[in-house]
């Protein structure tokens, strides 16, 4: 009796010993299936981030709290720096400009940013060197492709400038899509890339028909790649345009007191392969005469209406700026759901473009997530009930203090 109750301990034991390992692995590998199975809400953040020569900072270290970080001082002493830093590691270039040696400090001849990150299942770093040409690592791996930095560090970015998006052109929205599915699908950056090449390459070769008398039949050679890229951008903009969809139905109700829908509708005629290209071929006279490819996944657009109506035409200012919060904080939805926590959210002079119930309808909806933000009055940051998890920091001629 002796030896088989201590077999059924050794069993017993076995069994615990199994399953737990087998937990450890899941909890590993499956990050984001345990986080949906419990509904635990979990978010990624920045721990520190080092800036030598960028912009107006010799050298400075920043250390970040987990939660929500306040940057204010004066106009030009620095603020949208440390935001646009963060941006560089997380995108690989500016928002502010695509001269990326503007970057560097005056007298200076290169920049170095670092960034230390906490994610669910791991920590990271990201850094990004800039001088003659630039040279990217994360966790001390070079990489040669943005597609291979992008994803590292989910960011969500709110400037003063996001109205444009719905006031502006189909390339301000065009972005604005471009920047979330990069983040989360490398191979649409990839497919983008490559249509964006080839469209140089066509436009090149239209100009030559113009003006050296070439044959129209080498086109098809390029018509044929333009579509097979085109169809698979175009199904993933279809695709995280009804998840937006689904979180603004949600969101925008709640913002507006209920007196507002919001609706996304996406307009392309490059959706389908064979479409497209015989849509090219009927073109082909036009675009020889102009020089340049007229239709395409680079000229698609998504419309946005409020109560059935265009916002871009009928909106008001207030209604522009509460349906960009809206589509940001869908933006930051979308991304949670995809990666199983939430990004880090960059909020540019947050206090000039809302006003006090906007900006606390919006601080409703990022309880989860890091959030780094720049103002100009201390004395406005009183009314936003932050709670007591934030860490306040003063930017002053290019230096950081508490």
């Amino acid at each position: 009796m002796k030896i088989i109750s201590i077999l059924l301990r050794y069993i017993s034991l076995k069994i615990y010993e199994t399953c737990f390992c087998t937990l450890i692995r899941f909890l590993a590998c499956m990050p984001r299936n345990i986080l949906i199975f419990f509904k635990i809400k979990k978010k990624m953040y920045i721990n520190q981030i080092n800036l030598k020569n960028f912009r107006n900072y010799e050298e400075q270290e920043i250390t970040l709290n987990p939660h929500i970080n306040i940057f204010y001082g004066d106009n030009a002493q620095g603020k949208t720096n440390i935001l646009e830093a963060v941006f560089l590691g997380g995108f690989g270039k500016s928002f502010r400009t695509s001269k990326e040696k503007e970057m560097i400090e005056l007298q200076k001849d290169f920049l170095e940013v670092g960034i230390w990150y906490q994610k669910s299942d791991r920590d990271g770093k990201i850094k990004i060197q800039i001088a003659s040409k630039k040279q990217i690592e994360v966790n001390g791996v070079k990489i040669k492709k943005l597609s291979e930095l992008m994803g590292n560090l989910n960011l969500v970015i709110f400037t003063p400038d996001d109205i444009q998006i719905l006031k502006n052109g189909p390339a301000e929205r065009r972005r604005f899509l471009d920047m979330m599915i990069g983040q989360l699908r490398p191979n649409y950056v990839h497919n983008l890339n490559n249509y964006l090449k080839t469209l140089e390459q066509r436009n090149q070769y239209l100009r030559q028909i113009q003006e050296e008398h070439k044959s129209e039949e080498m086109l098809e050679i390029w018509d044929e790649k333009l579509a097979e890229y085109a169809e698979i951008i175009c199904s993933y903009r279809k695709e995280f345009i009804e998840k937006i969809k689904e979180k603004v139905a949600k969101i925008h109700p709640k913002i507006t007191e209920n007196n507002e829908i919001l609706t996304l509708n996406y307009v392309t005629e490059c959706d389908q392969k064979e479409k497209y290209i015989e849509l090219l071929k009927q073109r082909r006279k036009l675009d020889i005469i102009k020089g340049f490819t007229t239709k395409g996944i680079h000229r698609d657009d998504f419309q946005v209406f409020i109560n059935d109506k265009e916002i871009g035409i009928y909106g008001s200012q207030g209604q522009n700026r509460t349906a960009i919060l809206t589509l940001k904080i869908a933006e930051l939805y979308v991304i949670e759901q995809e990666v199983g926590e939430f990004p880090i959210l960059l909020l540019d002079d947050f206090m000039s473009e809302l006003d006090e119930k906007r900006r606390k309808s919006f601080l409703q909806y990022i309880q989860e997530t890091q959030v780094i933000i720049t103002c100009t009055d201390k004395m406005e940051l009183e009314k936003l009930e932050l709670g007591k998890d934030y860490e306040i920091f003063q930017v002053k001629k290019g230096e950081i203090s508490k």
